[in-house]
């Protein structure tokens, strides 16, 4: 949606950068976490975070924003790797690590990260030149990039990471875009997912995300899949200009054909970018789209917290923060309940009983009880007492 590269914000207020080195600070104060090994997998329920910045600055704003809201619980860390060249694809050493120390310290804790297809990812590429390098990709060409990241998230002990492949492929704006050759990006798409798969200790979750709406070219057209895709995202920014939230809901390709189009495949949804935009600050559209993620329950979602979309690092927008922070506010994801067995009618159980006063003795008052241990207690059938008023007993 918005460029990926430098994640420049506006107006942060002037707060926030104290909170987040005090939240920096009490990061790396905080010990070990989840012991050393292959961390748990992520509970099942719904999870909730926020883009911050890609860097060691998007984690240490996460315990800041947490406060913000109440103590909210933020179980989801989401970065972006810089599509420059194929050195950051492959994940920079230095990079994801401050990451992967987050990831590790709860074992209920989510890293959800987006991963180029292609290098100079925002560079304009032309049409004729994306048609070429997708057929590259689906040929095999740029396998051992992928497969270099693997290994290092493997290394680095988050092997159950959210990989968000080829994001916002049915647009304009990348070079991993879909629309010049659909084909060719499906078969690249499997050969990337095939190749980080097969790098052993793995347990990526590899998200297909396309942003709302026709765009470029219709998203169910570039779609790879089943058996490649284990999450069915979209990018859901308020836009266009003028439209309101159940045309976003409607439109072809919207919000209702992405949760059908995903439950006719068997796949849960996420909403990986999500925020205001075209339509200024909407409270309308920020409580909206809040209420249809608690209806639908995505694996999870992250609002994007920067100008002009976000709601923390962004002044811009104070009606919509007032709602985000009002739904949000200390909210810690619970398991849903489960239906209980049925089972046979059972005959009604008794009210518990009172519990039965103690046959201790008290000791008296101005005694004080010797600790002579138990087996000596036993044998004298009680314990010892030493009044406290005895130098006064012959006076």
């Amino acid at each position: 949606m918005a460029a990926r590269q430098s994640r420049t914000r506006s107006r942060r207020r002037p707060a926030h950068a104290a909170a987040a080195a005090i939240a920096a600070a009490a990061f790396l104060a905080a010990g070990p976490g989840v012991a050393v090994g292959e961390p748990a997998a992520p509970d099942p329920t719904p999870a909730f975070g926020a883009y911050l910045d890609y860097g060691p600055r998007g984690v240490a704003r996460m315990a800041a924003l947490s406060h913000w809201l109440g103590g909210a619980e933020l179980r989801v860390g989401h970065t972006y790797l810089p599509g420059d060249r194929w050195s950051n694809i492959e994940g920079a050493p230095g990079f994801l690590d401050v990451w992967a120390d987050w990831r590790t310290r709860k074992a209920d804790r989510m890293l959800v990260l987006n991963v180029p297809m292609m290098e100079r990812n925002e560079a304009h590429v032309g049409d004729d030149e994306v048609r070429d390098l997708l057929r590259q990709g689906a040929a095999g060409r740029f396998d051992h990039h992928f497969r270099a990241l693997a290994e290092r998230l493997v290394a680095l002990k988050v092997p159950d990471t959210v990989l968000v492949l080829g994001w916002e492929m049915n647009g304009t704006t990348y070079t991993h875009r879909c629309g010049p050759d659909p084909e060719a990006w499906k078969t690249y798409w499997n050969r990337i997912v095939t190749t980080m798969r097969a790098v052993p200790g793995q347990k990526f979750r590899f998200d297909f995300a396309p942003s709302r709406g026709r765009d470029a070219v219709p998203w169910t057209r570039c779609y790879p899949g089943d058996a490649t895709v284990d999450i069915i995202g979209m990018d859901s920014y308020d836009q266009p200009r003028g439209m309101s939230f159940d045309e976003q809901v409607k439109e072809p390709y919207g919000l209702q054909a992405h949760v059908d189009f995903a439950k006719a495949h068997g796949k849960p949804v996420s909403y990986p970018e999500w925020g205001l935009f075209r339509n200024g600050d909407n409270a309308a559209y920020m409580r909206r789209m809040l209420a249809w993620m608690d209806e639908h329950k995505p694996v999870y979602n992250t609002v994007t917290d920067y100008c002009p979309h976000g709601v923390w690092q962004c002044d811009d927008n104070p009606r919509s923060t007032a709602v985000y922070r009002s739904v949000l506010f200390g909210r810690v994801d619970e398991p849903e309940p489960t239906a209980p067995t049925p089972t046979a009618p059972t005959t009604p159980t008794a009210p518990p009983v009172p519990p039965v006063p103690s046959t201790v003795p008290e000791p008296p008052a101005g005694c004080s009880p010797l600790e002579l241990g138990d087996w000596v207690e036993y044998w004298l059938g009680g314990k010892l007492c030493m009044r406290l008023d005895w130098y006064a007993r012959d006076k």
